[in-house]
């Protein structure tokens, strides 16, 4: 398709109201109904909520650059919420819905969040810190029509008070725009494409996340690049089956895109997005790999003759636009579905730079690369292969952390991915290590492991634990037990069945902590481990710090034999799936 009518640089927002006389009566969602049929949201309605949350915040005092964030699983109600914020002038700060009270609360504090847009399935969270939320002026709970004492309660006697029904704040919004009809487009058109739009928040390698300030310019410009890469297998009005969290800025980006090329999006939720796909038959699909393994594995046993068929009947027929994206997909899986007659994209890219930063194309893709560089992107190796980036996409540094953003950039503006890559002959891009001590799972999230690992620097059983998961559908650990604890604590023990004992406190430590955490950050399963970790083996540094990487190599058949059986009867573990 033609994508040069999209290539101006605007707000986001804009996408809805500058072509909504031509789509107002279509449908932009499709959502699920009780009764296993879908409800549309059309163009219309979608721009009238979006326009009366904005007004909503006017009325509410919002002051350009304000920030207000959205802690709510998706639905239309958090696609309007942010963009309203945008469209008001503020900055959308998105918290992830499976977050614990205490990485919820993080994010609310250190943005300094005027506003919150919650779901009453994420108000206890707000509750149970609720000192943290002080500065909160409002906590707009969505696509409810009224609050009763059922939320009242749910929210706690220091939030109960900022509490406005989702119905309520769009009637106040209303009700400003009876007032003044033309303070709406007024505002929107008075935001500056270099003020940020949004920040989202990145697992560090320890401590807290990073606040990731981006520019309305930042995201504009990705996007049109994005655009003209892809634009052969693009079209306007496509169908797009949306699960991934729009908390997340790949999740966020389909939102968008289908905004700006009028597709009508099929909003269902991670577990049923398979399921669905034959019901739905999307022309547009994208997903973290997870998803596309799970196809690929139904697929598989097919002869190779009947495979394209098999495919079709699995995702009813019509996809032309597939992304993969969050993690690396293996590359057994592209060349699977290429054969099939599907091509998978997959780029590479970080939240700080808008995401992408590079994209395999419909016309130039090898599978076992992440892409060349998109057209603004400048991209080029340190000494050491770290890949350093350059381009109007790039953020210009972390909110409220002038340490962290000095160490991410180099003294002449590059800024330092943390991946290690090589250039292929014809200029595509590999990764072939990661710096950062970060875990990306199969599902796209981003996990810390040193974070997880600290939780149980306190404990009197455990020596070392080091987390496992990379490109893992879950995380696993080895555990090595303080053996003299151990020892002394299991001294009455029949020697017949201390080694279960041993698994049983290993077990209880692993609980406490999967307690602690998000669901997709826990502890599924355990090895106690008994090769010692030394200074002298090499699997320790002088400061007695663990040496990832090289107790990964060394141990990597234990890890990975967690995830090949259920039922290890010598040395592994559940750990809770809470």
């Amino acid at each position: 398709m033609d994508v040069t009518p999209f290539l101006e640089a605007r707000i986001a927002p804009r996408a809805v109201f500058d072509r909504l006389v031509e789509h107002a009566e279509r449908a932009r969602f499709m959502i699920p109904d009780k009764g296993g049929g879908w409800t549309a949201v059309t163009w219309a309605e979608y721009a009238r909520q979006i326009r009366e949350t904005a007004l909503f915040l006017i009325a509410s005092g919002i002051k350009p650059g304000d920030r207000v964030a959205v802690f709510a699983g998706n639905s239309v109600a958090w696609g309007v919420a942010a963009l309203a914020i945008q469209a008001a002038g503020g900055v959308m700060v998105p918290i992830y819905p499976a977050s614990t009270p205490e990485q919820a609360a993080y994010v609310a504090q250190h943005s300094a969040a005027r506003f919150i847009f919650a779901s009453a399935g994420t108000l206890p969270r707000i509750a149970a810190r609720a000192a943290a939320y002080e500065g909160v002026e409002k906590v707009v709970v969505l696509e409810v029509p009224a609050l009763d004492a059922a939320l009242t309660a749910a929210a706690g006697a220091a939030i109960a008070g900022k509490l406005v029904a989702w119905k309520d704040a769009l009637a106040k919004g209303a009700a400003k725009e009876a007032e003044s009809p033309y303070l709406f487009d007024q505002t929107m058109d008075a935001v500056s494409l270099d003020a940020p739009g949004i920040m989202l928040y990145t697992s560090g390698t320890t401590g807290n996340p990073k606040g990731v300030p981006l520019t309305h310019r930042n995201v504009a410009a990705n996007g049109a690049d994005w655009l003209v890469c892809n634009a052969p297998i693009l079209d306007e009005g496509g169908v797009d089956l949306l699960w991934l969290p729009m908390s997340h800025i790949f999740g966020l980006g389909e939102l968008c895109i289908g905004n700006t090329l009028a597709w009508t999006t099929y909003l269902v939720d991670p577990v049923s997005a398979l399921t669905r796909l034959p019901e739905v038959k999307p022309t547009v699909f994208m997903s973290v790999p997870s998803h596309w393994e799970k196809l690929a594995m139904a697929v598989m046993p097919e002869p190779e003759a009947k495979r394209r068929a098999k495919l079709a009947e699995l995702t009813g027929g019509r996809l032309s636009f597939c992304l993969s994206g969050g993690a690396g997909l293996k590359k057994e899986v592209k060349e699977l579905f290429h054969a099939a007659g599907v091509l998978i994209i997959e780029g590479y890219g970080l939240t700080e730079c808008s995401p992408t930063l590079t994209l395999n194309r419909p016309d130039a893709f090898r599978f076992d690369s992440v892409g060349k560089a998109l057209p603004s992107v400048e991209l080029k190796l340190a000494e050491d292969g770290e890949i350093l980036a350059r381009g109007p996409n790039v953020f210009k540094g972390y909110h409220d952390d002038p340490a962290a953003t000095l160490e991410v950039f180099t003294e002449d503006g590059w800024f330092k991915t943390g991946d290690v890559g090589r250039f292929t002959e014809d200029g595509f891009l590999q990764i072939v290590d990661r710096k950062k001590d970060i875990l990306v799972t199969a599902g796209g999230k981003n996990v810390a492991p040193a974070n997880i690992e600290l939780r149980f620097r306190d404990d009197a059983n455990i020596a070392h634990v080091v987390v496992y998961g990379d490109a893992k559908r879950y995380l696993v650990a080895g555990i090595w037990l303080n053996e003299d604890v151990v020892r002394a604590q299991l001294a009455g023990v029949d020697p017949d069945k201390r080694a279960d004992a041993a698994r049983a406190l290993a077990q209880a430590s692993v609980d406490r902590v999967n307690g602690e955490l998000a669901s997709y950050e826990t502890i599924k399963r355990f090895a106690i481990m008994s090769s010692p970790l030394t200074v002298e083996s090499g699997f320790l540094t002088s400061s007695l710090k663990v040496r990832r990487k090289i107790v990964y190599a060394a141990m990597r058949d234990r890890f990975e034999a967690l995830y090949e059986t259920e039922a290890g009867r010598d040395s592994a573990g559940h750990g809770s799936h809470a």
